[in-house]
């Protein structure tokens, strides 16, 4: 049977095509199933075809502690006056004080316009070589070569999310969602000009207006301007005169507003402490082919979670008690008008 799976004549085909083959030839060796397992036996069975292999992207940490160290990008869809006609918007945003520095919207999407905002961008701000680090997506746009090669050139690191992953581009997807959600934000846009009005007022409501809820209800414009500290020490004393007037009004002492962001992350990386709480991952497919199953808390036994028979759950045999079999195929008795077993005195019997 070997002779003839590994021949030149079968050496192409499967347990199943040769089996048929021969039978209607008039030969049988044996089962399929059986020249699967002589096969496995002699290592003689895998797969031949070439898989598909993802390569294991890393996850972008990235950390911001002041405006201009990290921009996120996106581009999203408008609907046009039509059905299947969009206008392309274009978004820069500073992921520490949440500022468009950028925008465009255009008819098409394009790396060659991509291109030209980013260093239209990058000139207005001042950003230096080897400051900043420009994040995104894995769109087409996002990963070409002009994009790469104009960011190459300009000394600023390219950083993309993980594809399928769209929680490491948060700040641009909360942008747009933002945008869309607003009152004003119509189903369609008329024509380009309609679009690029509604752009002009929405950014600058965003930037200039929006008191947003991540960087301490400032606006973004006040935060990447550096006026933070003087608008806090404003709302500070400001206060600190109502807490004096009123104090009966704050039961929990003088309030304090809330504080400009230190640090902004996109992807924070763990704790030592969350990653030793965590249960250990044993089924994961990235994992390493031994898994370590011991429990992270002491105390616990040291080959794995639970040890095989604990003496406080499985006692000797010797010492439980025996209990009489039940009999689940007699039904219990029913008394009107009391629920569970009846009473043994019958003056406890409720009457109705």
């Amino acid at each position: 049977m070997l002779d003839q799976l590994n021949s030149e004549r079968f050496a192409d085909q499967s347990p199943r095509q040769v089996y048929s083959k021969l039978l209607d030839e008039g030969d049988y060796l044996c089962s399929v199933r059986t020249m699967y397992r002589v096969l496995a036996e002699n290592q003689s069975s895998r797969e031949r075809r070439n898989q598909l292999k993802h390569p294991n992207y890393q996850k972008p940490e990235l950390l911001a502690t002041g405006p201009n160290e990290v921009w996120s990008w996106g581009i999203t869809k408008l609907k046009g006056p039509e059905k299947w006609t969009y206008y392309y918007l274009y978004v820069i945003l500073d992921i520490y004080s949440r500022c468009v520095v950028g925008w465009m919207l255009a008819h098409r999407e394009s790396a060659d316009l991509a291109k030209q905002l980013i260093e239209t961008t990058i000139e207005k701000q001042e950003v230096q070589s080897e400051q900043l680090i420009l994040h995104s997506d894995r769109g087409p746009s996002m990963t070409s070569h002009s994009v790469a090669q104009l960011l190459g050139s300009l000394g600023v690191t390219k950083s993309h999310s993980r594809p399928h992953v769209s929680n490491d581009n948060p700040f641009s997807e909360s942008q747009f969602k933002t945008m869309k959600y607003r009152p004003e934000f119509p189903k369609r846009f008329g024509c380009y000009e309609d679009g690029l009005r509604f752009c002009r007022k929405f950014f600058g409501w965003y930037n200039n207006e929006h008191y947003h809820s991540g960087i301490g209800l400032l606006t973004p414009a006040s935060l990447h301007d550096g006026q933070a500290d003087e608008i806090i020490a404003a709302r500070k004393l400001t206060l600190q005169d109502a807490w004096k007037n009123s104090p009966e009004r704050f039961v929990g002492g003088m309030p304090k507003p809330e504080s400009s962001p230190k640090a902004v992350w996109i992807n924070a990386p763990k704790r030592e402490l969350e990653i030793k709480n965590e249960a250990p991952q044993a089924n994961c497919p990235r994992a390493p082919k031994v898994t370590s199953l011991t429990h992270p808390r002491s105390g616990y036994p040291s080959m794995g979670c639970v040890s095989a028979e604990p003496t406080s759950v499985s006692p000797d045999s010797s010492k439980i008690n025996e209990q009489n079999t039940l009999n689940t195929r007699v039904m219990p008795k029913k008394i009107s008008g009391v629920r569970g077993l009846a009473p043994d005195q019958p003056e406890l019997l409720h009457q109705s």
